[in-house]
C-alpha cells in the first residue's frame, strides 16, 4: 500500500509541481484547488500527509486546517506560507500543523520534510 499525499494549493503549477515531485517518489497523491475539495478528499481517501497552502481564496488554510484536524484528529499536515505571516503560521502550529515552508520553496527541503513526517505504513 502506498502513502498518500494531499497537496492544497489554488495555484495550479504549484499543485501540478508538488504531484510530480511526489508521483516520481512513490506516493499517490491527491489535488485541491479548495477547502470543500480539500474536505471531501480526505473524507474519502484519508490521506497519509497533506500539503496545504496558507493563501487559498475562499476557505482560508486555517480554516481548512481546522477542518481537516476535525475530521482525523492525527492527520499530519504541513503548511506553506509567503514570507512574514508569522501569525498565521504560529496559529497553524498551535493547530497542529507539523511544519512550515516558505513560498516560494525549495523542492528539495519539502520533499525531505515529507519523508521525516510521513508515518511509515508499518507502523499505521
Amino acid at each position: 500500500m502506498e502513502d498518500k499525499i494531499l497537496i492544497v494549493d489554488d495555484q495550479y503549477g504549484i499543485r501540478i509541481l508538488l504531484n510530480e515531485v511526489f508521483q516520481k517518489e512513490g506516493y499517490k497523491t491527491f489535488q485541491a484547488a479548495n477547502g470543500i475539495q480539500a474536505i471531501d478528499i480526505v473524507t474519502k481517501h484519508s490521506p497519509d500527509l497533506v500539503l496545504l497552502d496558507m493563501k487559498i481564496s475562499g476557505m482560508d488554510g486555517i480554516e481548512i486546517l481546522k477542518r481537516l484536524k476535525a475530521i482525523d484528529a492525527d492527520i499530519r499536515v504541513i503548511i506553506m506560507t509567503a514570507y512574514g505571516e508569522l501569525d498565521m503560521i504560529q496559529e497553524a502550529k498551535d493547530l497542529g500543523a507539523i511544519t512550515h515552508f516558505a513560498k516560494p520553496f525549495d523542492i528539495d527541503e519539502i520533499r525531505d520534510a515529507v519523508k521525516k513526517h510521513i508515518v511509515p505504513i508499518e507502523t499505521k
